[in-house]
């Protein structure tokens, strides 16, 4: 049932999920629907708070909204001193009740990687039944696709021209046409698998939550803020919430689960003493736990914003959420999975600097490339023991070479798109670059038009090694009662959008939760 946070509290339930976004509600209402009474706490409104939430085609307006929390990155020289916005969902259903509704697993290599690493058990044979099992996939089943599961997953059922010929334009070039862009291998070009049912996007809440309304196992307490863990000892035993009315403790008769995302799990963690000793002590917090690999680790994948081509005329409205095509490629031999993406965009696609250098009004579409095999690793930083304190964000984004060349060749490849058919069928004209551009170039633009993939991830790692913090099970080194079950505990990034990978996560860490309840 949903309770406005003015309502009073149980004293405690079996299990708190604190965080409302993709990996909680998950949880959240598989145990739910299991028997075991569930607090599910979110510091945002619930997702009836914006009907643009509900339309597919709306989510870029919802980007630095009130239903975001106004990330940031912090300014790099590798990135010409921009500070790049990273947007977070603040609401119920989380980052899937903003964002672009892309359904990717990656590369099935990406998983055995985990489990190489040291997230035994996580290899790709051990987590697809938990991606099949969340899926309602269009298709129907198949051994590598579900069907029936809570979240529903379409491809465009009408086209946009620019999708139409991104798929003709990929065979043209020699590159596979997928059937499937979560089959066997993801190489080549497909429709986007999206989380939506016609024109409706199908968030987490959907799938998850709203099937439960009503339910007395289940009560979800939205416009809380988690100010701390209870722990005693090496035992985390509830939380801290603060409230309209004030601040109120709750417990966990069972365990609590940290499903705040990759920036706001590792910022709880540390504001509740569990860290690194010394960035513990350098803002005034006593130490609890030593755990020194919490926000580090940070991942993400770097986009670039700002390859625009002029179309001879208008191409209609916007269909599906804006896109509706995907390409996947290697960016050289011998790579064991595709290590770059690109996506297309039913209008112009351009931050500021890139914009200011061409007139990008009219009859204008993009393809955006990005790195789905990036190297560059970057840390979590908090500046403040307030719970609304600052946090710094460095992706190190372009910091490795290899990333930089990878992405100068992904231009390259984009432009070739408009010496095709496909693309000359549009009147297809380059915009921004309005050329091909020598290496120098290239590079600046690279470090002018780099953006993110909004899929920051790794900050409280899954493994057994001394920079782990979440073992195998997700259970929090070192603190019983405490498990995490969100973007924060992937080891590496797969190399595909993270929505699929953190849903698969919070599958799994259900069912460890009920097997661990007896």
């Amino acid at each position: 049932m949903l309770r406005d946070a003015a309502d009073a509290l149980e004293a405690a339930y079996d299990v708190i999920v604190a965080g409302a976004g993709t990996g909680g509600c998950v949880v959240a209402g598989r145990l739910a629907a299991a028997g075991l009474s569930v607090l599910l706490v979110e510091a945002g409104p619930p997702d009836t708070a914006d009907p643009a939430i509900a339309d597919a085609g709306a989510w870029v307006g919802l980007l630095g909204g009130p239903c975001d929390w106004g990330y940031a990155y912090a300014p790099a020289p590798e990135v010409a001193g921009r500070a790049i916005a990273i947007p977070r969902g603040r609401v119920l259903g989380g980052s899937s009740s903003i964002n672009a509704m892309l359904w990717n697993r990656g590369h099935p290599s990406d998983y055995d990687g985990w489990a190489a690493a040291g997230a035994t058990g996580w290899d790709f044979a051990s987590v697809l039944p938990y991606f099949r099992r969340a899926e309602d996939w269009e298709g129907g089943e198949t051994p590598l696709r579900g069907a029936g599961g809570p979240l529903r997953i379409e491809t465009s059922h009408d086209p946009h021209p620019v999708a139409r010929a991104l798929l003709a334009a990929a065979a043209e070039r020699g590159m596979p046409v997928l059937a499937d862009a979560n089959g066997p291998d993801n190489a080549g070009a497909a429709l986007a698998n999206l989380n939506k049912r016609g024109a409706r996007r199908w968030s987490v809440v959907d799938g998850y939550i709203r099937p439960l309304a009503g339910d007395p196992k289940l009560t979800i307490l939205t416009g809380a803020t988690v100010l701390g863990l209870l722990v005693s000892g090496s035992v985390c035993s509830g939380l801290r919430l603060g409230l309209e009315r004030g601040i109120a403790e709750v417990r966990a008769r069972r365990e609590v689960v940290l499903t705040l995302g990759a920036i706001g799990t590792p910022a709880l963690l540390m504001r509740s003493g569990i860290g690194a000793p010394a960035d513990l002590a350098r803002l005034g917090i006593a130490p609890r736990h030593a755990l020194p690999g919490v926000g580090q680790n940070l991942q993400d994948h770097p986009l670039l914003m700002g390859i625009n081509f002029s179309a001879r005329a208008p191409l209609g409205p916007v269909r599906d959420n804006g896109g509706g095509a995907q390409l996947n490629w290697r960016s050289r031999p011998g790579l064991r999975a595709p290590d770059l993406h690109a996506f297309v965009v039913q209008g112009p696609h351009a931050g500021p600097e890139i914009a200011a250098t061409a007139d990008l009004s009219g009859p204008v579409f993009a393809v955006s490339p990005g790195l789905m095999g990036s190297t560059s690793v970057g840390s979590l930083r908090l500046e403040s023991a307030e719970s609304d304190g600052p946090i710094t964000l460095r992706p190190n984004f372009l910091a490795e070479p290899a990333d930089r060349a990878a992405l100068a060749g992904a231009v390259d490849t984009i432009l070739d798109l408009a010496d095709t058919a496909a693309f000359r069928d549009l009147g297809a004209v380059p915009l921004t670059p309005a050329r091909r551009l020598g290496r120098s170039e290239a590079d600046a633009f690279v470090a002018r038009a780099c953006s993110t993939f909004f899929h920051t991830c790794g900050t409280c790692a899954m493994g057994t090694g001394p920079a782990a913090v979440v073992d195998p099970a997700l259970n929090l080194h070192g603190v019983a009662g405490l498990r995490v079950a969100d973007a924060s505990v992937i080891p590496t990034i797969p190399t595909g959008n993270t929505q699929a990978a953190v849903v698969m996560i919070a599958e799994r860490a259900a069912d460890l939760i009920r097997n661990a309840a007896g």
